[in-house]
């Protein structure tokens, strides 16, 4: 199966390379060469990275590249990542990534760490994190790391991680590196159209990089797919479906017609489908009758740059359902991947051979 081959070997380059919200510049350079060898023609952005086909109208598919990580604060003090590089002025509540992070603060104790130099990527040390607590007053995660002393603030310090493939699971820190690569991949099969590369969405600012350049060049639109992985508590539930659309998030409701017209290319490729905000607002009216809090239904850069845009921008978001949000061990199904590979496929107008095609992306 040589597509799914490809995209493996890339995936598995692409996970071992840093890139913490806020400084993801090196990996920005990573990606570069890897769509410039795959045919594209690749502008460098702040916070965003463009790549462009022949037919760079013929569609808009966006990923964030950002990860979650950590940044030196102080003498061997460090914090999480997301909420320095934000400052807190776009987390407001309703994203899925603040409701996690007092759930899974207990999951970091003994994950190793590398330091790395932002611009570069040049290695700056590795470490392993003996505690992780939420400090009241400075309404963070402070991490304590042992190895990592002789930091300066401002070093980035990403989680080590490596790809791992097994039953048929991705698994490692995907989000959001695993749609990212499919976006890379993409290019080597034909795809001629527009893909962007956003930084900081994890702070919540990643829209505004992408805002900047449709005023700048692109115009209005209402055809932009935005793609990432979407968590589920179990994979019973992942599996129920083998991508995630959406209607609305906690910002604004999505563009109809573009969201209807991924429903009907979901339909007549026999792939699975579930609408992510219908699902929580089924699980909240069972919380509800129980008198349990309801969740939020969270806050994607789609919905994010339709309500910055005032509509200027619309479009619809594409995500593969994983188990394991934001740690090490998030998981994604095979049979998942290759149906978000086929939609991307058919989204992007792009026509491959049938000796080229996986045997799982030709079922029905």
């Amino acid at each position: 199966m040589p597509q799914r081959e490809d995209f493996t070997d890339l995936l598995k380059s692409l996970i071992r390379q840093p890139a913490v919200v806020g400084a993801e510049h090196s990996f920005f350079r990573v990606l570069q060469r890897e769509l410039e060898e795959r045919g594209a023609k690749v502008t460098w952005y702040e916070g965003l990275l463009v790549a462009q086909g022949n037919r760079p109208s013929s569609a808009f598919f966006s990923a964030h590249i950002d990860r979650h990580g950590l940044i030196c604060t102080g003498p061997n003090e460090f914090q999480y990542a997301a909420f320095v590089a934000g400052n807190r002025s776009d987390l407001l509540g309703n994203s899925v990534s603040e409701k996690l992070m007092m759930k899974i603060v207990d999951r970091f104790k003994a994950v190793e760490v590398m330091a790395y130099e932002p611009w570069s990527g040049a290695y700056r040390g590795k470490g392993v994190i003996t505690n992780a607590y939420v400090c009241e007053f400075r309404n963070n995660l402070i991490f304590e790391v042992e190895g990592l002393e002789h930091l300066v603030a401002g070093t980035p310090v990403a989680f080590s991680d490596r790809l791992s493939l097994k039953d048929d699971l991705l698994s490692g820190q995907l989000d959001n590196v695993l749609t990212a690569a499919y976006l890379v991949h993409l290019y080597g099969l034909g795809f001629q159209g527009t893909a962007f590369f956003t930084a900081q969405e994890e702070s919540g600012s990643s829209w505004r990089f992408l805002l900047e350049w449709f005023r700048r060049f692109g115009g209005a639109t209402d055809r932009l797919v935005v793609v990432d992985t979407s968590p589920y508590p179990d994979r019973e539930s992942a599996d129920q479906q083998d991508v995630i659309l959406r209607r609305r998030d906690a910002n604004a409701a999505f563009n109809p017609e573009t969201t209807d017209r991924l429903e009907q290319l979901c339909l007549e490729l026999g792939i699975s489908y579930g609408f992510k905000d219908a699902y929580i607002e089924e699980k909240n009216l069972q919380a509800a009758k129980l008198g349990k809090e309801a969740q939020s239904i969270g806050s994607t850069e789609m919905g994010r740059i339709i309500a910055a845009s005032n509509g200027f921008v619309q479009g619809t978001t594409l995500q593969i359902p994983t188990t394991g949000y934001h740690t090490m061990e998030e998981s994604a199904s095979m049979k998942s991947c290759d149906a978000f590979v086929r939609l991307l496929l058919r989204l992007g107008k792009v026509d491959i051979p049938a000796s080229q095609t996986d045997k799982t992306t030709d079922k029905p």
